[in-house]
């Protein structure tokens, strides 16, 4: 399939994009370094985001769950490899005496990672498959996936002896036989991490440009219609959401091995919000949008608190307020909306049927 000029566009601006960040290590120190890792694994959290409500129009304000439980898998693991032959310190500080059966699994590096992908999507299953079913949606789905988020972190800070309260788990000292603390390791996780965004972007893309990409935009504009020519809708937005889980739980796995820590505070209902937000600055139902929308915001935010510690709350809900009024789209739907514009050729206007009858 032959690329327009504005996908040939599109192509050379994110590969400029992904060299500049490819080449960060050499002109940014190693904390800004570790902090844009982190903004690239929230980049992957965006793309699934986007892929739900950007293009299928599902808004989720409960993704932090699914970042969570990725991360929470992963950091299990990386605790148990920390305290060897014994139990993590805060299960002792709790009275618990032997190691639970549900932290067994996470003895072993590929079992935690693959639950930290399996666990969100079975958790996605549920909730989607039985709120699309009933064809709950909209506000409604919105709210209920708000309330996972209440139950998760409640259920997580109650838990202090099984998931370390609300402290959470953290004192990693290695993965894999790495040292998490050497220069070397924070830098291999960092261009891990690219990579995996990469990837990411390239499959969502062909995703979303694919026959699957097609209906669920017909999804999003208007449900009833697609399930009157025979689709059904359910099956294709609890595939989508589990999916855009799965991402999530990538993403928090890639985290807690740049931060080295994991709280029910990372999981909540604000942070929930704030990953929407990404993708609505970024710009809906662009893909690289949300890539964009994840790194500038978070960029914004580590500045303003740097800057002005008293004030950056405010100024970040400015800015929020300032592009969702005078940049609905989005910066890079925006800019898409007005090159597209620009590229239109100017046609001669028809001839009324008036003139033709005379």
């Amino acid at each position: 399939m032959l690329l327009t000029g504005q996908s040939k566009l599109k192509l050379i601006v994110y590969g400029i994009f992904l060299i500049a960040i490819a080449l960060a290590p050499l002109f940014m120190s190693d904390f800004r370094l570790s902090l844009l890792g982190k903004f690239l694994a929230y980049a992957i959290i965006a793309m699934g985001i986007d892929l739900i409500w950007g293009y299928t129009g599902i808004l989720s304000l409960g993704h932090g769950v699914y970042f969570g439980l990725g991360a929470y898998c992963m950091a299990m693991h990386l605790k148990l490899a920390a305290t060897p032959d014994q139990l993590p310190d805060f299960m002792s500080w709790s009275g618990v005496e032997r190691l639970p059966w549900f932290w067994v699994p996470f003895q072993q590096a590929g079992a935690a990672f693959l639950l930290a992908l399996i666990v969100p999507m079975i958790v996605a299953f549920i909730l989607g498959y039985f709120t699309f079913r009933n064809r709950i949606k909209g506000a409604f789905f919105s709210i209920l996936s708000q309330a996972l988020v209440i139950i998760t972190v409640t259920l997580f800070v109650g838990q202090q002896g099984y998931t370390g309260g609300t402290n959470g788990l953290t004192n990693f000292t290695a993965f894999l036989g790495l040292n998490l603390q050497s220069q070397s390791t924070k830098l291999l996780f960092f261009y891990l991490t690219l990579a995996v965004v990469v990837v990411v972007l390239i499959l969502c893309s062909l995703l979303v440009t694919s026959r699957m990409g097609n209906i669920l935009t017909a999804i999003r504009d208007g449900e009833n219609r697609v399930r009157f020519i025979g689709y059904n809708p359910v099956t294709y937005k609890v595939f989508i959401y589990c999916v855009s889980a799965g991402l999530a739980g990538l993403a928090g796995v890639l985290f807690v091995l740049q931060e080295g820590i994991i709280s029910p505070a990372q999981m909540g209902i604000v942070p929930s919000i704030e990953m929407v937000l990404w993708v609505a600055i970024g710009g809906r139902a662009t893909i690289g949008g949300a890539v964009l929308g994840a790194l500038i915001t978070n960029a914004a935010k580590t500045t303003f608190s740097e800057a002005y510690p008293a004030w950056w709350p405010i100024m970040l809900g400015a800015m929020f307020i300032i592009v969702v009024l005078m940049l609905p789209k989005g910066i890079v739907g925006t800019i898409t909306h007005y090159t597209s514009n620009w590229k239109k050729p100017n046609l001669p206007k028809p001839i009324s049927s008036s003139h033709e009858a005379s």
